[in-house]
């Protein structure tokens, strides 16, 4: 029977699947930070970047999934999250490209796919402006590219299970557990400037990329994701049904199968 929490009512009480055990993690300092990584099987590589507040354990469900396939599944807690720290600048998504840039050079990795959620679909898709060499595609899946993509949030029980589990989680990995609310604050501020990339730049990435929205997704508009598969020039719009924003968590198989086709096509 395939997985299903799409109230991430177990998400709030237990989080995602644990991460299975490695060896090969650590820290990288990069610009003020030390970005703490973990890498897992072995195969040509795939980087998961999880999306704002949350951390790498939140792909407890992909990881798994990926390294059974063949995949070399890594995983970063962006600048701030998780167990990475930060320094007193504001965040943007290019400083975070830069730090999953500076984990690909010390794992030796000269290019890799890149499966992206909410923010971290976002620092994909500037790692890819800026890079497009290290990057063999991108899986793009809930974000926007600039502020017309958003919607009006409403903080349901949905999103305050979430919030609530990405609490405890920074409680117990940050180096500094006292200091949430700031955390969000920053991230908050962030996200409320940027991305703000032109059809212009859009037009000029070429590497692969799916644009993936869910059909429920309670912060990007359906809308703008089609814009963003239009504006891309080697892009396609792949469509979750019954799932939200939460989609990795909600109905992993579903969410993976994704991963996969995308995966697939790459290599073909």
């Amino acid at each position: 029977m395939e997985f299903c929490d799409d109230d991430l009512s177990k998400f709030e009480a237990d989080g995602a699947a644990p991460l299975p055990t490695t060896d090969e993690q650590g820290y990288v300092e990069c610009d003020g930070a030390r970005i703490w990584y973990a890498s897992y099987g072995t195969g040509s590589p795939v980087v998961l970047l999880h999306g704002g507040l949350g951390h790498s354990g939140n792909w407890g469900y992909q990881v798994p999934a990926l390294t059974k396939r063949g995949y070399r599944a890594i995983v970063i807690d962006s600048r701030g999250h998780g167990r990475s720290s930060r320094d007193a600048r504001k965040y943007t998504y290019e400083l975070m490209a830069s730090d999953v840039l500076a984990i690909l050079d010390a794992l030796q990795i000269e290019k890799a796919s890149l499966v992206g959620w909410s923010d971290g679909a976002c620092i994909s898709l500037i790692l890819a402006m800026m890079a497009p060499q290290r990057a063999a595609g991108v899986f793009f899946f809930g974000c926007n590219m600039d502020p017309s993509g958003t919607k009006e949030i409403e903080f349901g029980p949905t999103l305050k299970r979430c919030f609530s589990r990405h609490a405890k989680d920074y409680a117990l990995l940050s180096a500094t557990p006292d200091q949430f609310s700031a955390f969000v604050d920053a991230v908050d501020e962030m996200m409320k400037t940027e991305p703000n990339c032109t059809k212009e730049q859009l037009e000029r990435i070429h590497v692969p990329v799916s644009i993936v929205q869910s059909e429920h997704d309670e912060f990007i508009k359906q809308d703008h994701a089609e814009y963003l598969a239009e504006a891309i020039p080697n892009a396609n719009f792949v469509r979750l049904a019954g799932v939200s924003h939460f989609a990795p968590l909600q109905r992993p198989e579903l969410f993976n199968n994704a991963v996969f086709d995308f995966l697939d096509k790459l290599a073909s």
